[in-house]
This record gives C-alpha cells, sequence and structure tokens, in this order.
C-alpha cells in the first residue's frame, strides 16, 4: 500500500480475474468503485495469443501479442496503431522468485519482482516500487488486485499485468 506523508494513497485499484485470459475469453477490469474501466478481449482463432484492451466505449487502446520463437518468454505490448509501447521478457536467472523485464519504449523501463504464480509482486521503476499486485485484497480465489502509484501509466501497468498472468504456469 503506498501513502503519502498525509495519509492519502495516491493510487488507482483495479480489480482483475485471474486466469481468464485465453483465447476467446473476454473480461472487465474494475476500478476501486466497481466500474468498467477497460475490456480485454482473447482474439480466438489467432496462432499465438492476443489479447486487445479496450476502454468502455469499445475503442481499441492496446493489443497484447505473443512472440514465438524467443529463447525466453517474451510478449509484446502494441498501441492501436501497431507500434510497440512495451516488450515483457522472462528474466534468464531469477533464483529466489519470479523475475520480469518490461522494457517501455517510450518512458522508464520497469522490474517486476515476486511470485507471479501466487499474484503477489511488486512493479519498480528505477528501484522505486509503482504498482503492487497482490491476492490478498480480495476474498475471491480467482480475483486479484492492482494498485498504481499516482503519475504512472495505469494501463500500461494492468496491461503488464496482464501479460504476466496470461504467461504463468498453471498452477499443479
Amino acid at each position: 500500500m503506498f501513502r503519502d506523508k498525509h495519509g492519502d494513497t495516491g493510487t488507482a485499484r483495479f480489480q482483475m480475474r485471474q486466469k481468464l485470459f485465453s483465447i476467446g475469453d473476454d473480461y472487465w477490469i474494475e476500478d476501486d468503485r466497481g466500474e468498467r474501466v477497460f475490456k480485454v478481449d482473447g482474439k480466438a482463432l489467432r496462432m499465438r495469443k492476443t489479447l486487445v484492451f479496450e476502454d468502455a466505449a469499445g475503442t481499441e487502446l492496446l493489443k497484447i501479442q505473443e512472440r514465438r520463437f524467443r529463447i525466453r518468454d517474451t510478449m509484446e505490448i502494441e498501441d492501436r496503431d501497431g507500434h510497440t509501447v512495451a516488450t515483457v521478457k522472462k528474466a534468464l536467472i531469477s533464483p529466489f522468485r519470479d523475475r520480469w523485464d518490461v522494457d517501455v519504449a517510450n518512458g522508464t523501463s520497469l522490474e517486476v519482482k515476486g511470485h507471479i504464480l501466487d499474484h503477489e509482486y511488486e512493479i519498480e521503476a528505477d528501484g522505486r516500487q509503482v504498482a503492487a499486485v497482490s491476492k490478498k485484497w480480495f476474498r475471491l480465489s480467482d480475483t486479484y488486485g492492482v494498485e498504481v502509484v499516482a503519475g504512472q501509466d495505469p494501463l500500461l501497468i494492468l496491461a503488464v499485468a496482464a501479460v504476466l498472468d496470461a504467461t504463468a504456469p498453471e498452477p499443479r
């Protein structure tokens, strides 16, 4: 939880459901007031995983596509014109916890650290925490929260969370 000196959290909070991001699945991301803010459309009949983020009116904002034939897991986040906004890659070495690198095209790169499978991780920029993801905030077992620090792009952070959810291995 982020708090400033006055006790305000200064964050945007969102609710997502885990592992509903598969081919053909659609899902709404809600804000902390329960309002639908973004729709994630899992495009069916594609050769690779493709997720499209839309606003509440149905306008395409971002597209997430799996990049096949790479040494490590990689997914690209593109704007509606097909330009790469960010590339999310699994770190080659992560001995104690999961680690992912997010190369942001026109901004500060991000690093994801924590337990992706458990939906308990932080996202950092320049060593400073800018977002947190946790299942502990909700009673529903298939729901997790994303909390984004003011000044960060919530859409990009939510897209990164969707990538990690889509690429995480299924629990055994």
